[in-house]
């Protein structure tokens, strides 16, 4: 072979291979950590949303699945590009913190208390969650808590402690029992148990082992969640990508996105409202 040739030849395969490298990391560059509460992403919601925002941005999403708490946290170190949680006041201090840049409300959902068909608690068709939790206490019928110290977990002392007046993790008795485990876990033991749990709606709705549980409760505004997005700032975290993080919250909020999550729905049950509109979320 001529030595000029050879020359050539060699000069094809390094551009090749050099634009091969390029192009490879181009698209890993065209990529976001999204640090998220663990509903959202057992509901499915993710597995709706991100293939529409991709096939729009060209933007890959990959999903860090914890609880609200964790998922801050992971922030602060500053190994998320953005947050979506459901813990407003938490929200509010890690922006205030300087943490987090702007807090964006997208959407709502709420809690359920399930608990088996036959009920004997007596509290089917309540609308005052109160009323609900202190006929499980009184009867001291089987309750499973996450107690895992997630947002639901927290959410559901509040209404035992403020609520009901009761400091459950205290005088708690053999009838409550905190498993330290996710909602899936929780509900598959509620199942198991014929026991009362309180559940995300969304969960509770991709849950396919339900047994005889279902809905008693629902409705109270006290079981209401607001979920928020918000970019890890970049000037605390230089290694967040703020153009691409932020393309994901301006999607969320835009009216394509707030269809996109209002269109998702289980066995025709829509399972998140969007609320990015609205001032006092």
């Amino acid at each position: 072979m001529l030595p000029s040739l050879k020359i050539k030849l060699a000069f094809i395969a390094a551009f090749g291979v050099a634009g091969f490298f390029a192009e490879n990391s181009a698209a890993q560059e065209k990529s976001i950590v999204v640090a998220s509460t663990i509903a959202t992403e057992n509901s499915g919601l993710f597995r709706h949303l991100l293939p529409v925002f991709a096939q729009k941005t060209g933007i890959a999403v990959k999903v860090l699945a914890q609880h609200s708490t964790q998922a801050l946290e992971t922030g602060r170190q500053g190994q998320a590009d953005v947050i979506f949680v459901h813990a407003k006041f938490a929200e509010q201090k890690f922006v205030a913190e300087g943490d987090g840049v702007t807090r964006f409300p997208v959407m709502y959902n709420d809690y359920v208390l399930v608990g088996p068909a036959n009920d004997p608690a007596g509290i089917k068709g309540m609308t005052d969650i109160t009323r609900a939790l202190r006929a499980i206490q009184e009867k001291r019928l089987s309750f499973i808590s996450r107690g895992d110290h997630s947002r639901t977990h927290r959410d559901e002392l509040a209404l035992w402690n403020k609520d009901v007046g009761v400091n459950i993790e205290k005088e708690r008795g053999p009838w409550y029992r905190s498993i330290g485990a996710n909602m899936g876990t929780a509900l598959d033991k509620a199942a198991t148990e014929h026991a009362y749990t309180l559940s995300d709606r969304a969960t509770w709705s991709a849950f396919k082992k339900r047994g005889d549980l279902q809905i008693l409760v629902e409705g109270d505004k006290r079981l209401f969640k607001q979920y928020s997005v918000i970019l890890v700032n970049p000037q605390k975290h230089p290694g967040v990508k703020r153009d691409l993080g932020q393309k994901f919250i301006d999607w969320l909020v835009s009216p394509e996105g707030q269809k996109a999550i209002a269109d998702y729905k289980i066995n025709g049950e829509q399972l998140f409202f969007p609320n990015a509109t609205d001032p006092n979320a």
